[in-house]
């Protein structure tokens, strides 16, 4: 169930990502240069997107308590209070678990950039 939640996170941001790059070039362009930030716009947000998919699937590689701690605090928007009185668990203790993600997901992408 984590899982769909996740992937809706996912796709969300990369939707959004989307939408925001299509209405700042709407913005910023004329009509005579419509074809050319298009086609200079979509590396950069296929980039992105390929970025925030990494980051989902290492995620998903976190132990589930640690997975289900950022899910809820960086997906929901949750406080550390909130997610500790939902798991039932200490205000440090979902730091920690926090923590201990965060920290694992900067190994991890470090890994797979360098």
């Amino acid at each position: 169930m984590a899982g769909c939640a996740i992937s809706a996170w996912l796709f969300r941001i990369a939707a959004n990502i989307i939408t925001d790059r299509w209405k700042r070039n709407a913005r910023e362009r004329d009509a005579s240069d419509v074809d050319l930030e298009v086609e200079a716009s979509a590396p950069k947000d296929l980039e992105e997107i390929e970025h925030r998919a990494m980051l989902f699937r290492q995620v998903e590689l976190l132990p589930a308590d640690q997975r289900l701690v950022i899910a809820m605090r960086f997906a929901e928007e949750k406080s550390i209070r909130e997610i500790a009185q939902e798991l039932g668990r200490s205000e440090g203790a979902v730091k920690q678990l926090q923590f201990r993600g965060l920290q694992t997901l900067r190994v991890n992408i470090g890994r797979t950039d360098g």
